[in-house]
């Protein structure tokens, strides 16, 4: 089942210097430009051209599904939802630039970014002016203690660097571990980190740290290195590059299982190479599979829609949790708009249910997924102890 055709329209907004794209898109058959004042303007902000953009057409296809169901309910306290999308180039300064555009459109929260090394730099800029932020599925640590008006809907890399080494070291048996690490990333240098932490701490050992730059590597100088030595384990702590990793690791000959964290839930990373791999494991935030009815139904209704994934359920849970704040607060002003998400408990999400701490981080459980044959499938739902 494809996507429904959304009219677009496509204007060069600021200088040359800035060279961003502003989308505007809407469920109407009339797309509504940023600077109209008809309905309620929201933004998202995700990677459409360089090398993330791969990795964010889940995000925006679930912030698209949230605001059509949105609209085709009613709109928002009477008014239309009018989503005006912006790329941030894959870059964090592209990133900040796109923040800035969202502030000068007069939005009233902003959805995004996917990465955290771009959603840092938007979170700056929606901080500084004061607008609310919700990131689907970025995970660093660091995001949320930017200010009060930065949340997330996804679990942090300090909870799921510390499923996956448990995981790895009581689940799996493993002794010794390889880690791949990302240079280029604040998302694998962080990940890996709090995996080696955990790891070592209950009695396990990393017996080798091997660096890489995403899409500046061909990655066969660490494949290499990888193949000398002998661990249980190598956990790849990148985004969909680990699916080339894992695939050259694999017919390299390596016995060690593959493991990964949330970066390999993308269907990007089985299209570079998780989809022939043997036998892997990943941490995740969602799976049709889960028991939840309404989970199911959104599987139902939209898993066959062309880049659906993990991000799609993150990102349409950002914005109704955003919608349903908007609803509870009874206004559109960013302050009220904030002011009632940190009060938000128990938000029925697509993901499970959700509540904020004071941090603007969400109370969650993480899933883990086996890869058999190249395909991907629930195997448990690991809680915070």
């Amino acid at each position: 089942m494809g996507m429904k055709s959304i009219p677009v329209r496509i204007v060069a907004v600021g200088t040359a210097l800035w060279g961003l794209l502003l989308v505007a898109l809407a469920a109407s058959p009339a797309a509504v430009m940023a600077h109209s004042h008809d309905g309620i303007h929201i933004a998202a902000i995700f990677s459409l051209t360089g090398h993330a953009a791969n990795a964010n057409r889940t995000s925006l296809v679930g912030t698209r599904i949230a605001v059509d169901e949105i609209n085709a309910a009613g709109g928002l306290l009477g008014q239309r939802v009018n989503l005006i999308v912006l790329d941030n180039m894959s870059t964090p300064i592209g990133s900040s630039m796109a923040a800035n555009q969202a502030v000068a459109a007069g939005v009233a929260f902003i959805v995004g970014a996917a990465w955290s090394s771009h959603s840092l730099s938007i979170a700056e800029v929606a901080q500084r002016n004061r607008i609310p932020m919700i990131s689907n599925i970025s995970s660093s640590p660091k995001l949320t203690r930017i200010g009060d008006y930065i949340f997330r809907v996804c679990f942090t890399d300090n909870f799921q660097g510390r499923i996956m080494a448990e995981f790895a070291r009581y689940e799996l048996g493993a002794r010794k571990a390889i880690l791949f690490v990302d240079l280029t990333s604040d998302y694998s240098l962080q990940l890996s980190a709090i995996f080696r932490q955990h790891f070592e701490g209950i009695g396990g050992e990393v017996i080798s740290e091997i660096e890489y730059k995403a899409r500046q590597d061909s990655y066969e100088k660490q494949i290499q290195l990888a193949t000398t030595q002998a661990a249980d384990v190598v956990f790849i702590a990148g985004h969909d590059e680990s699916g080339i990793i894992a695939n050259h690791l694999q017919m390299a000959g390596i016995q060690a299982i593959f493991i990964g964290g949330d970066g390999w839930s993308d269907p990007s990373f089985f299209e570079l190479g998780g989809n022939q791999l043997t036998k892997a494991y990943y941490c995740s935030h969602w799976s049709a599979a889960s028991e939840n009815p309404q989970s199911q139904a959104f599987a139902r209704r939209h898993g066959g829609k062309k880049d659906f994934g993990v991000a799609s359920a993150l990102a349409y849970d950002a914005v109704m949790i955003a919608a349903a704040a908007i609803e509870k607060a009874g206004s559109t002003a960013p302050e009220d708009i904030r002011t009632a998400l940190a009060g938000i408990q128990e938000h029925n999400g697509i993901t499970g249910a959700i509540s904020f701490d004071g941090n603007g981080d969400p109370f969650k459980c993480a899933v883990i997924m086996e890869i058999e044959d190249g395909a991907a499938r629930y195997l448990k739902t690991l809680c915070p102890r």
